[in-house]
Parts: structure tokens; sequence; C-alpha cells
């Protein structure tokens, strides 16, 4: 049988990591992109690339030739102007498209909400965009979710940057709306599980996690994994326009999809008809787990999949201090050396101890004093071989967190901070020399954690560049 699977929105968060599954499975997959070239990287070798765009209904024929299952997971929220009307033209091309090409389903991922509670504009076009993927003919298995939660999904960041940021939080009526989170990791199992669905014309399944709460009872529970203490006082006067544009002052959220956010949560969105637990085995984890899946997997240098991956470059939002992923802040620079990789990374593997920082080492001494003062480890500890390094082990006030010779060196602080932070060296290879990229991380810890990275950020830049400018001269001269 024909197994062919069309994957549209394999640059964007749910489609990023569906992608990696399908993979993993060994499932033939072919992908869809306005830009193949952001999926450079992402997809892996036996994965086929096309362009297409789905506004343009002659690039959809090829690309939907010889599939059995095609994954439509695009939306038009973060675009300017009228997203209802772009929406509804896409999904009329790819439905035709579809029809013409004899594909056997569409699996379409839309959102949760009743439509007798008159839904918001945007859970309105969500629907829609079913019916009109319906209207052709292709059978659609289409889920209905709520709030996802997942590392870097847009309602994760949007709960972690107000809890990380606010001590004191003035909250909208939104904010105690009902509604039924679900782990990405649990809307993944479904959209896997539909391929193997029998057959059985249009089916709708509403999906969710086994606790229903409010956005605030999302803020409350993440700080309680954090630590942290927030107070929230209630306000009834945030319209859904003033809400988007307050997020997008405090969140990482930029105002306008912000505001489609709010907008689709002043309605209850929960799961009313439970058919998804009898056609399927999934069985979602509760908001606390998914919580902490979330903040066990921001461990990983980045998200695997970010809310923002699908926004134009137009959109994308700037920051002083740094680029912003989530809630984390990022310093990052790079260098190419005239040397193999394994000579770039020889520099990088005897960083530290008696070796020293390759700049401004009298810095680095101030600020294991400092350290020390406050109570931590300092730079006592040293290392333990000139040469050698071993995942685990203490370096200075660090801790090598990841090892992969010749390529790649995390490093975890133990140092006392306001949050979290790492310190990273990559080396690839560029023509014939390489590329040593050096990242600076920090998971800030409130608005203390804020306070501190912009306070030491100037600084950082200057110790940053000269360490790497330090790197790149030993690794040429090794």
């Amino acid at each position: 049988m024909n197994d062919l699977v069309l994957l549209t929105g394999a640059t964007g968060y749910v489609g990023g990591r569906l992608l990696r599954r399908l993979e993993e499975c060994g499932r033939p997959v072919r992908c869809l992109a306005r830009r193949p070239e952001f999926l450079k990287g992402r997809a892996g070798a036996s994965t086929e690339v096309v362009a297409g765009d789905l506004l343009d209904a002659e690039s959809l024929g090829p690309a939907l030739r010889g599939v059995y299952t095609a994954y439509y997971l695009v939306h038009s929220m973060g675009a300017s102007g009228g997203f209802e009307e772009k929406d509804r033209a896409a999904a009329r091309n790819f439905s035709r498209a579809a029809s013409a090409a004899g594909v056997s389903r569409i699996v379409y991922l839309g959102g949760l909400g009743d439509d007798a509670d008159g839904l918001s504009q945007h859970l309105r076009s969500r629907h829609e965009v079913g019916e009109i993927l319906r209207s052709a003919g292709v059978p659609v298995i289409e889920f209905r979710a709520s709030v996802i939660l997942g590392s870097g999904s847009l309602s994760f960041e949007m709960v972690r940057a107000l809890v990380e940021r606010l001590p004191v939080m003035v909250t909208p009526r939104w904010v105690r709306v009902p509604a039924q989170p679900i782990a990405i990791n649990d809307v993944l199992a479904y959209l896997m599980g539909a391929l193997d669905l029998p057959p059985s014309g249009h089916r709708i399944f509403e999906i969710g996690g086994p606790d229903r709460l409010s956005y605030g009872g999302l803020m409350r529970e993440y700080a309680r994994q954090r630590g942290l203490r927030r107070a929230m006082i209630s306000v009834p006067f945030l319209t859904p326009r003033l809400s988007g544009l307050w997020l997008g002052l405090v969140t990482p959220l930029y105002a306008r999809v912000g505001r489609k956010l709010i907008d689709g949560v002043r309605h209850p969105t929960v799961v009313r008809d439970p058919s998804a637990l009898i056609a399927f085995t999934v069985r979602p984890v509760g908001v606390k787990e998914a919580i902490a899946q979330a903040l066990r997997r921001e461990d990983r240098k980045f998200a695997e999949t970010h809310w923002a991956d699908s926004v134009g470059a137009a959109c994308e939002p700037r920051q002083w201090g740094g680029v912003r992923f989530g809630n984390r802040l990022v310093d990052a620079r790079s260098a190419r050396v005239a040397a193999p990789p394994a000579r770039a990374f020889a520099p990088i593997q005897r960083i530290g101890g008696e070796t020293g920082w390759y700049y401004g080492n009298w810095l680095w001494r101030a600020r294991g004093a400092l350290d020390l003062l406050a109570g931590g480890v300092g730079m006592r500890r040293g290392r333990r071989h000139p040469l050698e390094l071993r995942a685990g082990e203490p370096l200075d006030f660090w801790r090598v967190e990841e090892l992969v010779p010749e390529r790649r060196l995390r490093l975890e602080a133990e140092m006392k901070l306001p949050g979290r932070a790492w310190l990273v060296f990559e080396v690839e290879p560029e023509g014939d020399g390489s590329r040593i990229t050096q990242t600076a991380m920090f998971d800030p810890r409130g608005l203390a954690g804020l306070v501190y990275w912009y306070a030491v950020w100037p600084l950082h830049r200057l110790v940053f560049a000269g360490m790497l400018r330090g790197l790149a001269r030993r690794a040429a001269a090794t």
C-alpha cells in the first residue's frame, strides 16, 4: 500500500516535531514549503522537500501526487491584515488539489470551542478551515485542541514570560476562563495515530488533557514548579486589543499574535466529546507533568521547535541585550579559522584552569571572587586535567554538561545566579577550515534575573568577544 505522507507546516512548531517522529518511524515523507531553504538541516536525508505555496493552486499538484495522507498544519495567525481570507483561500486550494491528486485522507489540527458560544475570530476561522477541507470530498480527520503545552509553544512561552517577569500581575477576565491544556507530546501521538485509523469518512476529535483549568491556574502551577511567589490582581477592563499590546511589551509575543491568542481564550475551550479516548490509545498527561516536561526540555540548547519558527522575518522581535528564544536570553557569535575541526576544537577543550579563558583572565578571577563572597564555588576548583575533559566534571565555576569530541562543549554555570546559565562552544567544518560558534545562554529567574542580565550584558559582550578572538588565534597557531 502507498503510505507516502505530505507534511505542510514543517517549519512550524507542531509540524517541525511531527516531521522528526515521522522520520523516526520510517514513513516516506514529502514536505511542502514556501521557502525550502528553511528546512535545510531539519529534514532528514530521506525526506523530500518540494517548493509550493498554498495560495498558489498550481504549485500544489506536483506536491500532492502519489500522496496517501496529507497533514494540514498551517495557519495565518501571525500575518498582518485579513488572516481569515488567506486561511480560506489556502484551505480551498489544498482541498481541491488533494481531491484531484487522489489523496486518501487529510489530517488537520484545529482549535477547540463550541460554535454555540459565539467563538472568537481566530477560532471561527479554525473551524471554517476544517469545513473547507471537507468540502472537496477527501476524508478529513480533524483534531481540535485547546492550550498546547511544550517547550517553545506559544501558550507556554506566554505563561512563563509573565510569571518570570512580573512578581505582581494584573490579570483580565480571560485569565479565568476554563481550558483543557494538552502536552505537545500527546498532540503528536494523536497526529501519528491518525495514520493507522481505519477509513471511516470525516471525523472530528476533541483532544485535551485530564485537567480543566484557566491560564491563571497554569501560571500558578508554573510558578510553583519554578519556586516563585506571584500575586494576581483581577481587573475587568483590559480588552483583547489592550491585553495584546500589554503582552507585546512584557513577553516575547508580537502584539497582534498575542491579541489573537487572547481573543481565542475568551470562551471556554474544553472537551465535550470524549470519542478520541475511544478511538486512540493515547492517554494524555495532566498539567503538572506537561509543564514539568516542558521545563525539562528547556535544558536543551533551545526548544526542539519554537512557536515563532513559522513567522516571517519581517515579524522577528528585536530585543536589546542579545537575542531572545522564548524566555532564554542568548548572546551568540562565531568566527572562521583556517584550521580543521580537530585543531579548532583543541583550545576549547583546554579552556579554564591554568590555561585560562583566553581573554580578561583577571575579570574571570574577579567574578570568581565575588561568587565566593556570595557563598558560591568561586574559581577554586580549576580542572582535573590540563588537556582532558569528561562530561559531569567541574571546570572552575562551571560543570561540563556535554562533550562531543572535536564538535561541541556545553558548560553549565554553578556560580550563584538569579537563574541558570550555559556557555556552549561548537565547531563545524567550513570550506578548507572551520567555524567556531560561541553561545552564552541565560534562563532568568524572575525580575532579578532580567536585571542581572541587562546589567552585565555590556561586560559580557566585551569578555565573550575577546574570548572568541583568543580561541580563533590559538586554533590558527596550534
